[in-house]
């Protein structure tokens, strides 16, 4: 027998995300608290720009992948790139 005909002959509720045990709760306690935050809401965009401006080099892929920043804000994230540059030729 699988798990989840055992499941349905003891009257076992499951949470349907995680898979955690239900007695006599109507939602999961730890999935309440986790999905109650959207991805796009965990990082400020400002922080965003912040660390992909001081670490353009690095983060080049990333700032080019990433589809929480638009056009202009990639353009100001990737200027980092030509202040390092200019940093690496004056420090050369």
């Amino acid at each position: 027998m699988n798990q989840d005909n055992i499941d349905d002959i003891l009257g076992i509720t499951r949470c349907v995300q995680c898979g955690q045990r239900l007695e006599g709760d109507v939602e999961c306690p730890f999935c309440s608290v986790v999905s109650g935050i959207s991805p796009e809401a965990r990082v400020p965009t400002w922080l965003l720009i912040t660390g992909f401006f001081v670490t353009a080099p690095v983060s080049f892929y990333f700032i080019m992948k990433s589809r929480r920043l638009t056009v202009l804000q990639k353009s100001i994230c990737l200027s980092g790139c030509f202040l390092w540059g200019l940093l690496v030729l004056k420090w050369i």
